[in-house]
C-alpha cells in the first residue's frame, strides 16, 4: 500500500496503516515528533504503537540531532535467522528434547553465563575484534563501569519479554520443507542502563525545556553530550549484534549435535532499535529506527509475527518515502497486562499447538492474541519489502 500522511505536522509524518486504527495516545505521540524543529520527517510503519517518548515502530530522520528515546532502551535489538540443509522430514516427532537442549545452551530470561564467552571456544563465531570491543567498556559512562562483569557474563544470554529463539520450517515455494534457525535479543541490560542514563542527561539540557513530552529531548550535534551518547550507542549495538552471533553460533552448534549432516546458510542479522547516518534528497540525517528494520534495495530482513504465527525473512525495495525501512515485526495490539487479563494458559495452549514451547503463565502476555495479525502487517507494506521466505516455527524458547 502507499502511505498515507498524518495531518496536522510540521514535518512530514507518511504511515503505512490506517491513521484513524493508530491508538490515540500513540497518534499523539507521532504529531509531538513531527513538531520537533529538527525533525526532516517521520516513517510510521503498520506494526505502530504507543512507546516511551517516541512510538514502537517510528522512523526517524534529524537533522543535526538525535533523540534516545527515539532508539529504544535495549539498543539494537534485532533479529538473527539461518538457514540450514535440513527439512521437516529430518526433525524427530517429538521436538522436546530439542528445545531442552537449546535451553541449556543458551541461558534465557536473568539468567546469565557462569563464565564469559570465549570466542575461540566457539565454532563458526567471528573471532576479529572482540579483544578492542572489551576494551572500549572503560571508554563508556562511568556511571556503568561497575557494569562491566556483568555485561561480560550476559553476552551470549537472550533476556526475556519477546525475546526468542525459534526453529522454524519455510511454508510454500520451491523450499518447502527446508529448516532455518531464528532469534530475537539486543544488548541484554547493559544497552538499557546507557539509554536511560542518556535519555536522563537530555531531559536536563536548556535546549529540551519546551519539548511537548520531555522523553523526546534530544542531543545537538557538536555537543560533548551528543559525542558521549553516540560512542556508548555505537557500543551498544556492536554489543547487540555480538550477542546474537554467539547465541546463533551455539543454536547452530546445538543443531549439529543432533544432525551432525547440517550445513549452514550465510547468516542474515538486522538491527531494529538503533541510529544510522544516512542521505535523503541530499540531506544528511540521523535514523531512529525504533521497532523498525533498513529495507534499502536488496537489504535482507527478518520480519517476526509471534510465539505462534510465524515470521517472514524479506529484501527491501529501498522506498525513499520509508527511509527504506520496513516494520519489525507484527507490533502489539494490547498491552501485557492486558493480554493477562485477557487470556489463560488455555488460550495459549490453543493457539501455541503444533509449536514445542513453553505454555504457561509465565509467557501469556507473549500469547499470538496479543499481536498484530502479521499477515495484514505484511499486506501493509508491499511497497517496502518482498517476502524471500514465509516461515512457521516449530520450536519456540523464550525466556
Amino acid at each position: 500500500m502507499a502511505f498515507t500522511p498524518l495531518p496536522g505536522t510540521r514535518a512530514p509524518v507518511r504511515v503505512w496503516t490506517d491513521p484513524y486504527g493508530i491508538e490515540p495516545q500513540a497518534a499523539q505521540q507521532l504529531r509531538n515528533i513531527g513538531a520537533l524543529p529538527w525533525v526532516q520527517g517521520v516513517a510510521v510503519m503498520p506494526d505502530v504503537h504507543f512507546g516511551k517518548g517516541a512510538t514502537v515502530g517510528s522512523v526517524i530522520a534529524m537533522r543535526q540531532a538525535v533523540s534516545p528515546a527515539a532508539v529504544g532502551v535495549d539498543i539494537g535489538c534485532g533479529m538473527s535467522a539461518v538457514r540450514t540443509s535440513l527439512t521437516a522430514a529430518d526433525l524427530p516427532d517429538d521436538l522436546a528434547p530439542l528445545r531442552t537442549a537449546i535451553e541449556a545452551a543458551v541461558p534465557v530470561g536473568f539468567a546469565k553465563r557462569n563464565d564469559p564467552v570465549d570466542p575461540r571456544r566457539i565454532r563458526g563465531l567471528e573471532q576479529a575484534g572482540w579483544d578492542a570491543f572489551w576494551k572500549r567498556f572503560g571508554e563508556l559512562d562511568r556511571k556503568v563501569a561497575q557494569l562491566e562483569s556483568r555485561a561480560q557474563h550476559q553476552m551470549g544470554t537472550l533476556g526475556g519479554g519477546n525475546h526468542f529463539i525459534e526453529v522454524c520450517v519455510e511454508q510454500g515455494g520451491p523450499d518447502a520443507g527446508q529448516v532455518w534457525l531464528m532469534l530475537h535479543s539486543g544488548s541484554r541490560n547493559i544497552g538499557k542502563e546507557l539509554a536511560e542514563r542518556h535519555i536522563g542527561v537530555a531531559r536536563k539540557l536548556p535546549h529540551n525545556t519546551d519539548l511537548p513530552d520531555r522523553d523526546l529531548a534530544v542531543f545537538l550535534a557538536g555537543t560533548p553530550e551528543m559525542d558521549a551518547y553516540r560512542r556508548d550507542l555505537w557500543w551498544a549495538q556492536e554489543y547487540a549484534r555480538r550477542n546474537r552471533a554467539v547465541m546463533l553460533a551455539l543454536l547452530c552448534g546445538v543443531v549439529r549435535e543432533q544432525f551432525p549432516q547440517v550445513a549452514y546458510g550465510e547468516p542474515i542479522s538486522c538491527h531494529h532499535n538503533y541510529v544510522a547516518e544516512e542521505s535523503y534528497d541530499g540531506v544528511d540525517v540521523l535514523v531512529t529506527r525504533k521497532g523498525a528494520i533498513r529495507a534499502g534495495r536488496g537489504d535482507l530482513g527478518i520480519i517476526p509475527g509471534s510465539m505462534g504465527t510465524g515470521s517472514y525473512v524479506v529484501r527491501g525495495k529501498g522506498n525513499p518515502d520509508a527511509y527504506c525501512s520496513a516494520s519489525h515485526g507484527a507490533g502489539r495490539r494490547m498491552s501485557r497486562g492486558q493480554a493477562k487479563r485477557t487470556f489463560s494458559t488455555a488460550d495459549l495452549v490453543a493457539q501455541t499447538a503444533g509449536v514445542e514451547c513453553r505454555k504457561d503463565a509465565g509467557v501469556v502476555d507473549e500469547i499470538p492474541g496479543a499481536y498484530k495479525d502479521i499477515t495484514e502487517v505484511m499486506a501493509q507494506q508491499d511497497d517496502l519489502v518482498e517476502v524471500v521466505a514465509h516461515l512457521k516455527q516449530v520450536v519456540c524458547v523464550k525466556g
